[in-house]
């Protein structure tokens, strides 16, 4: 017997209402997981699948790289326990990076929801843990097998008793583990309450399962983005840039193809595998990929396997976007999160006026740590810790809007709030201010960084696992707009550190940390110099700054000196 069409309204309710199951999935971790990063950041992902694995719809909270490779990651877990295989109180967990979402430190969970004995969807989620063992956090490592332990897809619940062995060896493995094994039972709880509130749904409105709906949504979603794709040129652009990279600097080179229905990038010509960890699976590099281009093509179709179905990957295996196993792959997002202004690259020749400068995009999250071994012999007094907490600097300057400040982009975690850390770990942030200066200048101005400066609040030293871009190779502008400052990791003694690697804080000194800021866009002498001094007025940019970079004199009261301003530019017209 056929199964009755869903109508308009029916489809538009049960949309509506899928979309309010998966956010209250998403604010279980929120409101149970143990470390920061899940509870205070939201660096989670949530999303339900069909039984074909196909994601339907996401939360809104959760980062791109974790959302759009868990997308792809249901596959693998169906494919090793077929669905048919699974019974009710099964859960799934795993951290393999190129079957998951992208590094050890990312736990993927996926749990089926039965209704009358079958299985009619699958919830997934993934945060990232505050330390899986290992190396660290720390781009240092050489090969996956250094960075932690290693979870292959496995049973984490068998009809609702809880792998203890696999739990055990967590526990075992880590220097955090009420945070983590604290995390995976937040994950596991996540799901159950997406299963629960769905078969609420399916009860309510009388569904016996999800493949009508389903294929509604990844159908519309399908042709959306179809449309989107033909409103745009035709044809082929390049795009390529450098960045800091660990040994040497990473060149980044891509080649965006748009057809008729579909949008293709290539990776040829980027630089080959680092022998450290800052290699990218291509399954994170998809991930991120895919962010970049539906942010400018098709920003309001939903995001599930549909629209994700319109955007191909390809690169070259061994190139640093392709990285192999046992690649070393922790620091996957230093890569990954510059994909998207890679992108924006090609996008911005074929589509003028429409994209960002380029941004900070890697984000610099103050990974902080103290122990034996790591700092020292230590001493009985000592606290030893671990955590992540979240920051960024400045975004890149926008067609018509100045780029956003201390804001991360494409990863969209948010800030820790520092009085959250200085409750849970024993060391104080003595500054956390807006960088002056830092944004590029432009017609629209870059987004400005920050400045935060640490320190113990005991007689001890402390270490920072550093992995930070933008420090030899700013952000750069578009269409004549300037270079944001670069970043600088330092010393208040005055000691200037390594952009990455682990590196000891000497007690009675404290750490500074300089974010970059964004690029700016366009012809900074035309800016509006009404919006220069009130940059100035704010300290965003000193006035010197005002005179030489946008060529706008101010008076002693900070007005727009009108006649000088204009002498400026002309001389420099």
């Amino acid at each position: 017997m056929s199964r009755p069409r869903l109508g308009e309204i029916a489809i538009q309710v049960l949309w509506n209402r899928l979309l309010s199951v998966l956010e209250e999935q998403a604010q279980t971790p929120v409101r149970t997981a143990f470390s920061t990063a899940a509870r205070e950041a939201g660096d989670i992902s949530a999303g339900v699948f069909d039984t074909e694995g196909r994601m339907l719809a996401q939360a809104v909270t959760g980062t791109p790289g974790h959302v759009n490779s868990m997308a792809r990651s249901v596959a693998h877990f169906l494919a090793e326990f077929p669905l048919a295989t699974l019974r009710p109180g099964d859960v799934l967990i795993t951290n393999d990076p190129w079957k998951g979402t992208g590094h050890l430190f990312d736990l993927t969970v996926v749990t089926p929801t039965f209704r009358g004995g079958r299985a009619v969807a699958l919830f997934a989620c993934t945060t990232h843990v505050v330390d899986i063992g290992g190396i660290g956090q720390t781009p240092e490592g050489r090969q996956v097998f250094h960075e932690g332990l290693s979870i292959p897809l496995m049973h984490l619940s068998r009809e609702g008793r809880m792998n203890e062995d696999l739990l055990r060896i967590v526990r075992a493995n880590v220097r955090e583990p009420v945070q983590v094994v604290g995390d995976i039972y937040a994950l596991a709880a996540c799901n159950d309450r997406g299963g629960a509130r769905l078969l609420a749904m399916m009860e309510e409105y009388g569904l016996e399962d999800l493949d009508g709906l389903g294929t509604e949504i990844v159908g519309r979603s399908r042709r959306a983005m179809a449309e989107a794709i033909g409103r745009l040129p035709k044809g082929g652009w390049s795009a390529s840039m450098t960045i800091d990279g660990m040994e040497a600097p990473v060149e980044l080179a891509a080649t965006l193809t748009i057809g008729e229905d579909s949008i293709h990038v290539d990776y040829a010509g980027t630089s080959g595998v680092s022998p450290y960890a800052i290699d990218c699976p291509l399954c994170y590099t998809e991930a991120c990929t895919a962010f970049g281009v539906e942010c400018v093509v098709a920003p309001f179709v939903p995001n599930n396997g549909g629209t994700l179905d319109a955007i191909t990957v390809t690169a070259p295996p061994g190139s640093i976007v392709n990285a192999p196993h046992p690649a070393a792959v922790f620091s996957r997002p230093i890569i990954g999160h510059m994909l998207p202004d890679v992108v924006y690259g090609c996008l911005h020749q074929a589509l003028p006026e429409t994209v960002p400068a380029e941004g900070t995009s890697n984000l610099w999250n103050l990974g902080l740590a103290a122990g034996h071994g790591l700092t020292g012999a230590g001493g009985a007094a000592w606290t030893p810790f671990n955590v992540t907490t979240f920051h960024s600097g400045g975004a890149g300057a926008r067609p018509r809007q100045d780029g956003l400040s201390a804001t991360p982009f494409p990863s969209g975690v948010r800030n820790v709030p520092v009085e959250v850390t200085e409750a849970i770990m024993p060391f104080v942030v003595w500054r956390k201010s807006l960088r002056p200066g830092s944004g590029g200048p432009g017609r629209q101005r870059g987004g400005l960084g920050q400045i935060m400066e640490i320190g113990s609040r005991e007689d001890a030293p402390f270490g920072i696992f550093a992995r930070f871009e933008r420090v030899r190779f700013p952000t750069r502008g578009r269409e004549g707009g300037l270079p944001g400052k670069p970043g600088r990791l330092g010393l208040r003694s005055g000691a200037v550190l390594r952009s990455k690697g682990f590196q000891v804080v000497p007690k009675g000194d404290r750490l500074v940390v300089e974010m970059p800021g964004g690029g700016g866009f366009g012809d900074p002498f035309a800016r509006d110099p009404a919006l220069v001094a009130r940059d100035v007025r704010y300290g965003y940019l000193g006035s010197e700054e005002a005179r030489s970079d946008y060529g706008v004199a101010l008076a002693a009261d900070g007005s727009v000196d009108q006649a000088e301003t204009a002498r400026l530019r002309a001389r420099r017209g």
